[in-house]
């Protein structure tokens, strides 16, 4: 099962926070993953849910949370901040060693950086959104925001956080990732 699968009838903030709360569990895998092949099998779920989470976001989520809500802008240009800071940091873990005391020290810091943006979302971001959109049109995000995971890169791409540019250069690099991906992909054991 892919990482991004969460099944829930719920609207789009249930949705995007139970994967935030998968993000957390497989922070923790990554690091206590007892052989090297399931330290990289973890790592890979681990990185392509946050490139396909962050891409739908970017995608759905931001644009009408700024198009919405009162100072909306602002909030969410300090989101694609943090974003940004993630795929660069997400992109240069790769470069390194699974086993390395370095991967260690880089997947922590990582991992600190995007469980406070999962805070700042889902306090400053979410719960807003819950309160100024009706029901019906959350499960309509939710819809839109699973499309646009299917649809979405699987590898971070530094640089491509607004919604015109996912849309831009998503598609090709969606295509790329994804072949990447099947030459790639660990092997669970």
């Amino acid at each position: 099962m892919e990482a991004t699968s969460i099944n829930t009838t719920d609207d789009v903030v249930t949705f995007l926070i139970e994967q935030h709360a998968r993000i957390r569990e497989l922070f923790a895998q990554v690091q206590q993953a007892p052989t090297t092949e399931q330290r990289e099998q973890k790592f890979y779920e681990l990185r392509r849910l946050l490139a396909v989470h962050e891409t739908a976001e970017e995608e759905i989520i931001h644009p009408r949370f700024r198009r919405e809500v009162h100072d909306g802008a602002d909030i969410i240009a300090a989101r694609l901040e943090e974003e940004n800071k993630a795929k660069r940091q997400l992109a240069d873990i790769e470069a390194v060693d699974i086993d390395s005391p370095e991967f260690d020290a880089k997947l922590a810091a990582l991992r600190d950086g995007v469980l406070a943006h999962a805070e700042h979302e889902e306090h400053e971001e979410f719960n807003r959104l819950r309160s100024e959109l009706e029901p019906d049109e959350l499960e309509r995000l939710r819809t839109a925001v699973k499309f646009a995971e299917a649809m979405a890169p699987t590898r971070p791409h530094p640089g491509v956080e607004s919604a015109s540019a996912n849309l831009l250069v998503g598609p090709f690099a969606a295509m790329m990732d994804r072949a990447k991906d099947a030459i790639s992909k660990p092997r669970a054991k």
